[in-house]
């Protein structure tokens, strides 16, 4: 018999932010099945012996420099975020800023961009600046990556030989958001014109129509000059390790069009809404390597290989750092006002 004057012990449920986490990695989880599933029976459409004999062509060497290269891509474009952090006036440190914008790569393929609500609620923590502040910076470092993917794709397509059918739109669509995304007067005129259209959700729109205003600290020429060379690099970097995979399994169609393709697929697949792009981004690939002439076993090989050096390394380095970024903001000042 239990005596009274015992507590009964209830069962402890773990908190919001425990279960928030639980169902990220679930659909991080998801998606990677997804992912494996559709490369899978890709390759079994097309031949299991096929397609492994093109991914068995690459040596682990080959295999690092593609890692090597992604890895320059998101050094630089986390450099660019130290530089607009320190535009809006963050007394953050450049070993601060890589943590958190390399920590969120564990959350690209979660719904809504989580990675990027992540990153704003360390900055919150460490440094007590609040979301409304530092939303400038998570807008402004989306903007120059789409004026950075869009010039890039339109550079590739001008040099190579042939063009990718469906290019010019997606080009223009994304080189239209990136204007109106970094110019303030345009971005407030569009939320305006938006709020009038819906008439609801007042005090998001409010927000947002503040937090377009506050662009205004990164309009300075010579910042914009140097985040979009940054973003060039880093993303040319990527397209050229897609090049370099496919001159090593067989399949060069040159550089340019390599470039291209990798590039339009990746935006493509963004613009469809799905977590990372998947599905949209490797469909996109496979075509049009398949319609340039390149073998179905090389193309599902290729997808496959720069997918897991790019989109899938970026998810596991993230879920690497992320820890530690999530241990280091715990401690900051103000830790304990924004939980």
């Amino acid at each position: 018999m239990m005596s009274p004057d015992l507590p009964m012990s209830k069962p402890t449920r773990p908190g919001p932010a425990a279960r928030g986490r639980l169902r990220d990695y679930a659909v991080i989880g998801a998606l990677l099945a997804l992912f494996v599933v559709g490369v899978a029976g890709l390759a079994a459409a097309t031949g299991w012996r096929e397609t492994w004999a093109q991914i068995s062509r690459l040596a682990l060497w080959q295999g690092a420099v593609l890692l090597a290269l992604s890895l320059t891509n998101y050094l630089l474009r986390g450099l660019r975020w130290h530089i607009f952090a320190r535009r809006i006036g963050l007394p953050t440190t450049l070993a601060q800023d890589l943590r958190h914008f390399l920590g969120g790569f564990a959350m690209s393929v979660t719904p809504g961009r989580v990675g990027e609500l992540v990153r704003m609620r360390w900055l919150a923590r460490e440094t007590g600046w609040t979301f409304d502040r530092t939303a400038p910076l998570v807008l402004v470092d989306r903007a120059s990556d789409l004026a950075a993917v869009a010039l890039l794709l339109g550079l590739s397509i001008s040099l190579a030989a042939s063009g990718i059918r469906g290019a010019v739109p997606v080009t223009l669509f994304a080189l239209a958001l990136a204007v109106i995304a970094t110019r303030p007067r345009l971005l407030t005129a569009v939320i305006e014109i938006a709020f009038c259209l819906v008439h609801r959700l007042p005090r998001l729109f409010a927000r947002a129509r503040a937090a377009a205003r506050s662009l205004d600290r990164f309009s300075h020429g010579p910042v914009l000059a140097l985040a979009l060379a940054l973003g060039l690099v880093g993303w040319a970097a990527e397209g050229y390790a897609f090049h370099l995979l496919l001159v090593w399994m067989g399949a060069d169609i040159g550089i340019a069009k390599a470039v291209a393709i990798f590039v339009f697929s990746t935006l493509a697949g963004s613009l469809t809404g799905a977590p990372g792009g998947v599905g949209g981004a490797e469909a996109a690939m496979i075509a049009l390597l398949t319609l340039d002439g390149v073998p179905i076993e090389a193309s599902v090989a290729a997808t496959a290989i720069i997918r897991v050096t790019t989109l899938w390394f970026a998810v596991v380095l993230g879920l690497i750092v992320f820890p530690v970024a999530e241990r280091k903001s715990l401690k900051g000042p103000d830790a304990l006002e924004i939980d």
